[in-house]
């Protein structure tokens, strides 16, 4: 297939390395910074930089910009698309992106599938792309009107030639409560519990547990806020449930409860226990 790829971040320059490494498709890049998709094109990442025609011909476009930005430059180019391509966004939230863009993608006669890649690191950018990073990893892909079962079928298949683990299909608002707990929680809590004043004084006194906890606190504030903000309610109820037992866990070594505060840390491993 022809292949483009739009966003040549961490994200979107891992899935061009990807591609070429572990397939046949012809790979094009676009990137608002030029330099960027001019070194993956040097770097032999890329065969050559998507234009208009390139859009007009491509069997896939995969997406990886910020999530207005997706919104904005697919509303744009999506009539312009040959029919029938085949149209994955890599955007952490997805009622957002689905309210936005499946019956345009319908009107324009593409096919518009949610995409998540449960991957990354804590640094962003094209330099820190790699072919592997998708390695045993798990992809999340959120059909809609849009997405006819045998393109949902055939994005699967793909994903799992990159490299992926597993490929989980769901709804955009299972996606979106799903992920207010597993990520965009854990990045609120490494971002705050940082902010204490022994931060500043940790050498010496930090382990692999301080790292754990604190390694998502470097983050890309602009768009984490942007993915928190279009995912709030899903997210303010994550943060509602951690501070009612973080509350717990407080008032029972505030009050000296020793019963109370063993029984609450053994209610905590054995939860972790049985869900691995």
């Amino acid at each position: 297939m022809k292949t483009i790829v739009v966003g040549l971040g961490l994200m979107g320059g891992s899935m061009a390395m990807a591609i070429r490494k572990y397939t046949n498709h012809e790979v094009y890049g676009w990137n608002r910074t030029a330099s960027v998709v001019e070194k993956a094109m040097t770097e032999g990442v890329i065969h050559g930089i998507a234009d208009a025609t390139t859009f007009a011909e491509a069997d896939l476009v995969i997406i990886s910009l910020y999530p207005q930005s997706t919104v904005d430059f697919l509303l744009e180019w999506m009539p312009k698309m040959k029919k029938g391509c085949i149209i994955v966004d890599l955007v952490g939230i997805k009622r957002f992106m689905e309210d936005r863009l499946a019956k345009a993608a319908q009107q324009a006669g593409v096919h518009f599938i949610g995409g998540h890649p449960m991957a990354g690191k804590e640094f962003s950018g094209y330099a820190f792309a790699a072919a592997e990073l998708f390695h045993d990893a798990s992809m999340i892909l959120v059909p809609n009107e849009s997405s006819p079962l045998w393109a949902v079928d055939e994005m699967e298949g793909f994903f799992m030639q990159l490299g992926f683990g597993r490929v989980v299909r769901c709804s955009a608002q299972q996606h979106d409560h799903m992920i207010a707990f597993t990520s965009q929680l854990a990045h609120v809590v490494s971002s705050a519990y940082i902010k204490s004043p022994e931060a500043l004084r940790h050498n010496g006194y930090s382990a692999g547990s301080y790292k754990d906890l604190t390694r998502v606190a470097k983050l890309n504030e602009t768009m984490w806020t942007e993915l928190f903000l279009n995912n709030a309610q899903p997210l303010v109820q994550e943060i509602d449930e951690i501070i009612l037992h973080l509350t717990e866990y407080r008032d029972a070594i505030a009050d000296g409860d020793a019963k109370r505060l063993c029984t609450l840390l053994r209610e905590g491993r054995e939860r972790k226990e049985s869900i691995g």
